[in-house]
C-alpha cells in the first residue's frame, strides 16, 4: 500500500512540476520581453528550483531499487535462520511476522500438512494456533497449485476458532473474505501452506500473487536446504554408528585379551589398563554425535596409543603431538582423528620394527590442518587415491577396512566445515603414509559476520 501510495505521488508531482516549468518559462519569456528584471529574475530561479527537484526525483527509483533489493537479501538471510528447524510454531511465527508488512495483506498464517502453525494480523488475540487445517488448505496442499479465493466460506475460518457456530468466526468471515494460498515444496512434497487474507476481493492482483509466489518460493527452498541438511546428519550419524561396529570389537577383544593377560603377569598395570579402556570407551560413544574440543579429540587417540602400547609393546609406537596455540580449542566431530591413527597402527606397522606416528595441527590461512604421518609399510598412489573413492578394499588386502574410516571423516568434515574440507592422503611403499585433514575457515581469530545484531528496518 506505502509503495503504491508513494508512485501515485510521484506520479502527481510529476504533473504539478510540468505544470510549474510551463507557468516559469511563460514569465520569463514575458519578462525578457516587457524588460522586466524582477519577473526575468523569479522565473530563473523558480526554473533552478524545478531543475534541483527534477534532477533528485530521477535519482529516487535507483535509490529505492537499491533499498528493496537490500531488504529483500535482508529478509531472505532472517527467514533462513527462522527455517533451518523446519516448520516449527515459533520459527513461522516470526517469519509471519517479517513477510506481513511487505505485502499489502490484513493477516498472513502458516501450517503443515495438518495444523494451522502461527498467524500474524489483524484480531490476532482470536486467532487459536493448533486446530486442524481446512478443506480450502487441503485442497491446496493435495494439488501443490497457488489458489486464490473470494468469499471465503465459514469452512475456511473453523480453523480460526475451533468452533463452528463461534461469532467471532462469522465476524471474521465478513472481515477477510479473499486470500491467496501457496503451497510450500520441500522434494517434490507439499509440506505446508503459506496464507495471505485480504479484507477486499479487489486487493488481490498480479503484484500481490507475485509477492505470495515469491515468498513461498524463498522458504520453500530454506526449508529444502534444511531438509537435506537433515538428512545429510542422519546419514552421518549412521555411517559412524557402522563405523563403530565394524572397528570397535577388534579393538574391544584384543584389549580385554590384553587386560586378561596381565591379571596373572602385572595386576596393577592390567587395573589400571582396565580404567583407561573405561574412559576411552565412554568418550567414544559420547563424542561419536557431538563436537567436541580438539584437543579432547587427540586426547581419545593418546588413550588409543596407550592401550596398544599395553598390546604390542611400549616401543613398537613411538609417537609425538604438536598443537598450534589456539588450534586445540577448535570444534570438531568426534572420533575423525582416532579412526586414522588406527588404521596406522593396523595396517602400517611392520613385524619388527616400530611404528612412528607423528600428529600435527597448525593452521594454513583461514583453515585448520589436522596431519597424521606414519613411517609405515605405505601404499601405492593408485591405493592411496581409491582408498576415498570406494574401491581400495578391492586392490589391496593390506588396506582392507582403511577406506571405510578415510570416507567417513572426509564426508564428515565436508558436512561440518563446507566445501573444501575433507581428507588427502599422500602414500609411497615402504615408506609411510600421511593423512592429512583440513577444516574450512576455523582457525582462531577468523569470525563469521554475525548482522543478528544490526537493525531491521
Amino acid at each position: 500500500m506505502r509503495h503504491r501510495f508513494e508512485e501515485y505521488f510521484g506520479s502527481v508531482l510529476y504533473v504539478v512540476l510540468g505544470l510549474v516549468t510551463m507557468a516559469l518559462f511563460a514569465l520569463l519569456t514575458w519578462g525578457i520581453g516587457a524588460s522586466n528584471l524582477i519577473a526575468a529574475v523569479v522565473s530563473g530561479g523558480g526554473l533552478a528550483v524545478v531543475i534541483v527537484i527534477a534532477g533528485s526525483m530521477l535519482l529516487v527509483p535507483d535509490n529505492r531499487r537499491y533499498q528493496e533489493t537490500e531488504r529483500t537479501l535482508r529478509l531472505a538471510s532472517v527467514t533462513l535462520v527462522h527455517m533451518r528447524a523446519g516448520l516449527q510454531p515459533a520459527g513461522c511465527r516470526a517469519v509471519c511476522q517479517l513477510l506481513l508488512p511487505e505485502t499489502q495483506a490484513s493477516a498472513i498464517a502458516m501450517t503443515d500438512t495438518e495444523h494451522t502453525l502461527a498467524y500474524e494480523g489483524e484480531e490476532v488475540s482470536l486467532y487459536d494456533t493448533g486446530t486442524d487445517n481446512s478443506a480450502p488448505t487441503l485442497e491446496v496442499l493435495q494439488s501443490k497449485r497457488i489458489q486464490t479465493f473470494s468469499g471465503l466460506d465459514k469452512l475456511e475460518w473453523v480453523e480460526f476458532s475451533g468452533i463452528e457456530n463461534d461469532t467471532e468466526a462469522s465476524r471474521r468471515v465478513q472481515a477477510y473474505p479473499a486470500a491467496i494460498f501457496v503451497p510450500l515444496i520441500v522434494l517434490d512434497e507439499a509440506v505446508g501452506v503459506l496464507k495471505l487474507y485480504y479484507r477486499r476481493g479487489f486487493e488481490i492482483d498480479r503484484t500481490q500473487i507475485a509477492i505470495a509466489r515469491g515468498f513461498a518460493d524463498l522458504l520453500s527452498t530454506q526449508l529444502t536446504v534444511a531438509e537435506l541438511d537433515r538428512q545429510a546428519e542422519l546419514t552421518a550419524r549412521a555411517e559412524i554408528r557402522a563405523l563403530q561396529a565394524q572397528i570397535n570389537p577388534h579393538f574391544l577383544f584384543n584389549t580385554l585379551n590384553t587386560i586378561a593377560s596381565f591379571t596373572r603377569t602385572d595386576p596393577t598395570k592390567a587395573r589400571d589398563l582396565l580404567r583407561e579402556f573405561s574412559v576411552f570407551y565412554r568418550s567414544t560413544l559420547e563424542n561419536s554425535q557431538s563436537l567436541v574440543p580438539l584437543s579432547s579429540e587427540i586426547e581419545q587417540t593418546e588413550r588409543y596409543l596407550h592401550i596398544e602400547k599395553a598390546r604390542f609393546g611400549e616401543d613398537r609406537i613411538v609417537e609425538s603431538v604438536f598443537i598450534e596455540e589456539g588450534c586445540g580449542d577448535v570444534m570438531v566431530p568426534g572420533f575423525i582423528v582416532q579412526p586414522v591413527v588406527e588404521n596406522a597402527v593396523r595396517h602400517a606397522m611392520r613385524e619388527d620394527e616400530p611404528l612412528h606416528i607423528d600428529i600435527q595441527v597448525a593452521t594454513d590461512g583461514d583453515d585448520v590442518l589436522v596431519a597424521v604421518a606414519d613411517d609405515g609399510l605405505g601404499m601405492s598412489e593408485d591405493v592411496a587415491r581409491r582408498l576415498l573413492e570406494g574401491s581400495a578394499q578391492e586392490s589391496s588386502k593390506s588396506v582392507k577396512g582403511t577406506g571405510i574410516a578415510l570416507r567417513n571423516v572426509a564426508e564428515r568434515l565436508e558436512l561440518y566445515y563446507g566445501v573444501g574440507s575433507g581428507v588427502e592422503v599422500i602414500s609411497r611403499p615402504d615408506e609411510g603414509t600421511c593423512v592429512t585433514m583440513r577444516l574450512v575457515n576455523v582457525a582462531p581469530g577468523v569470525m563469521d559476520f554475525d548482522d543478528d545484531d544490526e537493525d531491521w528496518d
